[in-house]
């Protein structure tokens, strides 16, 4: 039907360049899905007002728990060897998070008993990383941004090789600031050389991942493109910055070809993200702006 309202013959698209990209901002208003059929998971954004919540109708969730775990231990390594910790708060109280899904799934594929989901227990967050780092276990501490940084600020410490990784996103709780403040107050507060991000969202079930400095990598099947701001669903490829457009070879049962609102530009062999075109709608995961 999207291609019939480009009036894009299917039979065309011969090479990449020719590959119209679906807009992310239609996830809330049709059912995105390849054929007829019943789905047994479906996603919904986090939203931060009363707008309409984009929906992922995800047919396999086989699917998406082998892009995510696939994805990750490109990375980082199986999840079997990290103390894995959730700080996501308005994530699990919001509920039908890919977020909270992917993350339940790697603090269970880590089997340890430290691993677990933290709503505000700071204190109790606080007792089980000094209890890592006195066993010197390898531990993950990936949260939303806004609870990363009132637990810094409440509870400033040495994590050593604790691996901290944001996920973007102030939900409305705090002023919102720019990726480089974030990893500036955590890095202090924390005192790391380093802050991890993670780039995903409710429409694509792969992520792509920053071991710091804010330069994102994307797995072998993920790419990311740029489009110039007047073209919504074409992409460029003699650009090096611009609005990101993403495959996810993942999405196979909804559209793997999509048209974001984000904008990023080429940076050391990755993609370093800038923010939200004007007008668009804040997003959970991607809320740290320019």
């Amino acid at each position: 039907m999207y291609l019939k309202l480009l009036n894009v013959d299917i039979n065309e698209v011969s090479s990449i360049e020719k590959i119209p990209y679906l807009p992310i901002e239609i996830f809330k208003s049709r059912k995105v899905q390849i054929g007829n059929v019943d789905s047994p998971l479906v996603f919904k954004s986090s939203g931060t007002t009363d707008a309409i919540r984009s929906k992922h109708f995800v047919k396999d969730p086989s699917v998406y728990e082998l892009a995510f775990t696939k994805g990750f231990n490109h990375f980082y390594g199986s999840a079997e060897k990290y103390v894995f910790l959730g700080l996501l708060p308005s994530y699990l109280q919001k509920g039908e998070s890919s977020l909270v899904y992917m993350t339940d799934h790697l603090i269970r594929q880590s089997k340890n008993k430290l691993s677990g989901f933290y709503l505000d227990e700071y204190d109790k967050l606080t007792e089980v990383l000094q209890q890592c780092m006195g066993q010197q276990l390898p531990t993950i501490l990936l949260g939303v941004t806004y609870a990363l940084i009132e637990f810094a600020e409440t509870h400033p410490m040495d994590l050593g090789d604790v691996i901290v990784m944001e996920t973007g996103g102030m939900k409305g709780r705090r002023k919102e600031m720019i990726r480089n403040e974030v990893h500036s107050l955590l890095k202090d507060c924390f005192n790391l050389q380093e802050i991890h991000s993670e780039y995903g969202m409710t429409e694509l079930l792969s992520q792509a991942y920053s071991n710091g400095g804010g330069v994102f990598h994307t797995p072998p099947w993920m790419r990311i493109s740029f489009r110039e701001n007047t073209d919504p669903v074409y992409s460029n490829f003699s650009l090096s910055s611009g609005v990101m457009n993403v495959i996810d070879l993942a999405n196979v049962n909804s559209c793997s070809f999509i048209a974001t609102q984000d904008l990023g530009k080429l940076n050391c062999g990755g993609i370093e993200i800038l923010g939200r075109t004007d007008n668009s709608d804040i997003r959970g995961c991607s809320q740290l702006t320019i």
